[in-house]
């Protein structure tokens, strides 16, 4: 007797199907015309942001954006390593290419965010390079060395248990990955004529703040306060 085949999408996690389920009979029916225009028109969004893989940090969600509205690279730790034309795969610098060659966005946004796994993983190796963790040659280990000139621009013996230090080092993750944005000439010459803007930001995950980065003076200021204050009260920082 042959076994009965499983209905579609039975093999899926349960969250999973759920959620389409629930996106088709909301969003998208709501959304329908939208993504009809998507699929004749394709894609033109203004705005690229680099982000971290952390599920707690969707840059949809945090920017409250439509279909099409953002280009996204999700990257552990926001980063983005510098311009390296080799005969290596380089995901990161082809989907930064297609954004701004093909895609032509405006604005690139760098977004890092407190409480970064890829961040506090450096502090630890940093301080204890034979402490337990991922091995020297994995992709991890190696994908957050790029930390390295962010750490010796703070200064400081790298510390994990200091919180301060952690988050002061999540702030100079994303400095960093504006300077590795910066070694691509194609970056170089947009943002020269002023075709294409760069940024800096950094969400809070504990309390919802967004921090935007003042280039001039090297501060990260909070934003959208008087929202903030309207929804909690008074801004804290």
């Amino acid at each position: 007797m042959a076994a009965e085949a499983s209905p579609p999408g039975a093999g899926l996690p349960p969250r999973l199907l759920e959620g389409y389920e629930a996106f088709i009979s909301g969003r998208f029916l709501a959304d329908r015309r939208r993504f009809e225009e998507l699929s004749a028109q394709g894609q033109t969004p203004q705005t690229m942001i680099i982000s971290c893989c952390d599920s707690r940090v969707a840059p949809e969600a945090v920017f409250n954006a439509g279909p099409g509205e953002l280009f996204v690279l999700r990257n552990v730790a926001a980063l983005l390593p510098p311009y390296e034309p080799d005969d290596h795969y380089h995901g990161a610098s082809a989907a930064l290419e297609y954004a701004v060659m093909a895609l032509k966005v405006t604005d690139i946004v760098v977004l890092g965010h407190g409480q970064c796994g890829g961040v506090q993983a450096y502090a630890e190796i940093a301080a204890d390079p034979h402490a337990p963790r991922l091995s020297h040659s994995d992709f991890v280990g190696d994908w957050i060395k790029m930390l390295g000139p962010a750490a010796e621009r703070l200064g400081l013996p790298p510390d994990p248990d200091d919180r301060s230090y952690v988050e002061r080092l999540e702030f100079e993750a994303v400095k960093q990955t504006l300077v590795n944005l910066r070694t691509f000439p194609m970056v170089q010459v947009l943002e020269h004529h002023r075709h294409l803007r760069l940024h800096g930001l950094l969400f809070r995950i504990m309390d919802g703040r967004l921090f935007e980065l003042d280039e001039a003076s090297g501060v990260f200021n909070p934003v959208g306060d008087g929202a903030y204050a309207a929804a909690f009260g008074e801004p804290r920082f």
